[in-house]
């Protein structure tokens, strides 16, 4: 069986663009020039290591919890109160962009601290 080498997430959204340049900002990624940015819109990571993430619009609204996420990884290898400013620097850099802050998950017996996010259009993803 052969393996996956590459993929990529794809966001039903509203305004592929305009989510797209949101999700760029938060990643470093960069936009792809798209034939119909109404449509659809894409972003790559410059590096070429992280996925292609696409945004393609549809017509109905989003109405429940996402069942994937995405993890922004800005606390790795930190722990206690070094990791919680970690996340809250970039919690703070993000909301100018329009994200919204859901709350703070913090530390348990099984995992570290993060924060629950929604991007531009209700998306939730967790700064981890």
């Amino acid at each position: 069986m052969p393996s996956v080498k590459q993929f990529q997430v794809t966001f039903d959204c509203a305004q592929p663009e305009r989510v797209a340049t949101f999700w760029c900002a938060v990643l470093g990624y960069d936009l792809t020039p798209s034939d119909d940015p109404d449509t659809w819109s894409a972003c790559v990571d410059p590096s070429g290591v992280g996925p292609r993430l696409f945004f393609q619009r549809v017509p109905e609204d989003r109405v429940v919890k996402n069942r994937v996420h995405l993890d922004v990884r800005v606390g790795t290898g930190l722990v206690g109160e070094e990791r919680l400013a970690a996340l809250e620097a970039e919690c703070a850099r993000l909301l100018p962009l329009g994200a919204v802050r859901v709350q703070l998950l913090p530390a348990d017996e099984e995992n570290e601290s993060c924060i629950a996010m929604q991007d531009i259009e209700g998306n939730e993803f967790c700064l981890d």
